[in-house]
């Protein structure tokens, strides 16, 4: 194949290409997919690389006690993708391992394609357990996670260059899961000099070609590796005595290792760059990374909801092309974007009323929370004080609240607080409704940030390192009630674009003490202004949702973040 010279490789562990494809389990895969859906917009040239993922992350079903188990998501990769004719091998734990990979081409609003290449194990030539290697995202344990890890960084290369990119002038880790594809790199140049081994010249070199994007300070979120595991399955452990490279105290910690190999790093948020700062500081040490901030979008098109493509079509015509001229909304009249979103609501109580068996109305102020049940998301916030929520809902005016999100599989502390959410609904009803969406997917994510009338945001800060579904209700023009972290702190105008919570809470306080603070803080704010003014002040809150989307659609959008990323990281 012939590719052009200047050409982008995207890594990423999980990648939202369509909704038929599950291979996504949240923001990161979301971001992803809008990533690759925008370079495809503005013609970047691009290729993307992630894991197949056979059965997917997993179907969400919840018992009628509200605890969550998982089933597998099978999927037919033909009916999506275009199986590619090259076979390249890795080696791990001594055994050669056969990979081939599949395309699934994402075309741009001006026909541009950027390919993504999911890499696929489930081959006759590997041994059974080898083949379950790209079945599950985030599926096994370490150890089934650092095989996929291997298999993405080191086989992604070797893919890339049997599909014929030879000259790719960035490689981007979107995360540190695809970290290792830097050591190919190494080794590549290495063998393209005629040497066994990999030297300071080579580092400085394979450094100027990778780009590195961390996504979270939750330690969770960081992949570390014992080295003596890392060299029993990696074969190998030559690599690990040039120790300001791959080593940290006694394991291999992906993260570290992108830091070292990338001459620009970003977190996705300005707060979050900060946060990373101060993180990633190795102890006892003078060094500091430069560590840069693009604040995270969404990608314009995927999500906004027909009758609001329909009012932007009609109002903002290129919106598309030039999602900076959403900032036009300004001039669209209040009561079309009322009807514009009455259709939206309209769409999702009915699906919501569907899916949930529910008794959700259109008239009622309806809430959206809808984020992976990690615990530090503190889904269960809204509800620490049922009685008090009670008395809000009776007194100022009714509410119906819909939760929805997935626990990890091991998380039995996040199943927990789907538990809790699911069982208060007997304890608030009928003053104010709970649903929680079983199986929350994006199909169910489109609907609901553009059907609910405010979306709830309560992240522990500072370990919310963006997030986008506010985003998302934004653009739908949904104003947010949201703590201040993450995009929020950029994105949020008080009672302009909507409205923060625990803003005078110490930042210094106990997790507990912080809790009962931005409780006390959400509670106030829709006691006081988000109920009122939605019920008595129509036209107030009309005006809050149009500005939504002018000042903050505007902005935080793919197309944009993009175009940073061009600038600071890709052709600089």
């Amino acid at each position: 194949m012939n590719h052009p010279r200047e050409i982008v490789a995207y890594f990423s562990m999980e990648i939202a290409l369509d909704p038929g494809i599950p291979t996504y389990s949240g923001g990161l895969g979301m971001l992803a997919g809008d990533t690759v859906r925008s370079a495809a917009d503005l013609k970047v040239p691009m290729v993307a690389v992630t894991l197949l993922y056979r059965h997917g992350y997993f179907r969400q079903k919840l018992d009628s006690s509200g605890w969550q188990t998982e089933e597998a998501m099978s999927w037919d990769a033909q009916s999506f993708c275009h199986e590619l004719p090259p076979r390249v091998e890795v080696s791990i734990e001594g055994r050669t391992v056969q990979l081939r990979a599949w395309r699934y081409t994402v075309k741009g609003n001006s026909g541009h394609e950027v390919p993504a290449i999911l890499l696929d194990v489930d081959l006759p030539e590997n041994s059974e357990w080898d083949r379950r290697l790209t079945h599950y995202l985030y599926g096994g344990d370490s150890h089934y996670r650092l095989c996929q890890e291997i298999i993405l960084g080191i086989g992604g290369v070797r893919m890339l260059r049997a599909l014929g990119y030879h000259e790719v002038c960035r490689f981007h880790m979107n995360e540190g899961h695809a970290a290792l594809l830097a050591l190919e790199l190494l080794d590549e140049r290495a063998h393209w000099l005629h040497r066994e081994s990999f030297n300071e010249e080579d580092v400085l070199a394979v450094k100027r070609r990778c780009v590195f994007t961390t996504h979270t300070p939750v330690p969770a979120g960081h992949d570390r590796f014992p080295l003596e595991h890392v060299s029993q399955v990696l074969g190998r452990s030559d690599v690990f005595t040039m120790h300001q490279v791959f080593c940290c105290e006694g394991e291999l910690n992906m993260t570290y290792l992108a830091l070292n190999l990338s001459h620009y790093v970003n977190g996705v948020a300005k707060k979050h760059g900060e946060v990373s700062r101060q993180m990633l500081t190795p102890r006892d040490t003078e060094h500091h990374y430069q560590i840069d901030s693009i604040t995270n979008g969404i990608h314009l098109a995927t999500w906004a909801a027909p009758s609001f493509v329909d009012l932007f079509n009609r109002y903002i015509p290129g919106w598309r092309e030039d999602n900076s001229s959403m900032r036009y909304a300004l001039r669209i009249p209040l009561e079309e974007v009322g009807r514009a979103h009455e259709a939206a609501k309209v769409r999702a109580v009915e699906e919501v009323n569907r899916r949930a068996n529910a008794d959700l109305d259109t008239e009622t102020l309806t809430v959206g929370f809808a984020r992976r049940a990690a615990t530090y998301k503190r889904a269960d916030l809204l509800l620490s004080d049922p009685q008090r929520l009670k008395g809000i809902a009776s007194g100022t005016g009714r509410l119906q609240v819909i939760f929805g999100g997935k626990a990890h599989p091991r998380d039995d502390a996040g199943k927990r607080v789907i538990q809790q959410i699911v069982q208060m609904r007997a304890l608030l009803g009928p003053d104010v409704r709970i649903v929680y969406l079983e199986n929350y997917d994006w199909e169910m994510a489109c609907l609901l940030t553009a059907g609910v009338d405010v979306w709830l945001n309560t992240p522990q800060p500072p370990l919310e390192a963006s997030g986008t579904s506010g985003m998302k209700a934004a653009l739908n023009g949904i104003p947010s009630l949201s703590v201040l972290d993450g995009w929020w702190i950029e994105g949020c105008i008080e009672e302009v674009t909507g409205w923060a919570i625990g803003e005078t809470c110490p930042v210094d306080a106990t997790p507990e003490h912080r809790a009962n603070c931005d409780a006390q803080s959400l509670y106030q704010k829709l006691e006081r202004v988000v109920i009122p003014t939605f019920y008595q002040r129509r036209d107030d809150f009309l005006r809050i949702m149009r500005n939504t989307i002018a000042l903050n659609a505007s902005h935080f959008n793919t197309q944009r973040m993009v175009q940073e990323y061009i600038a600071k990281a890709y052709f600089e």
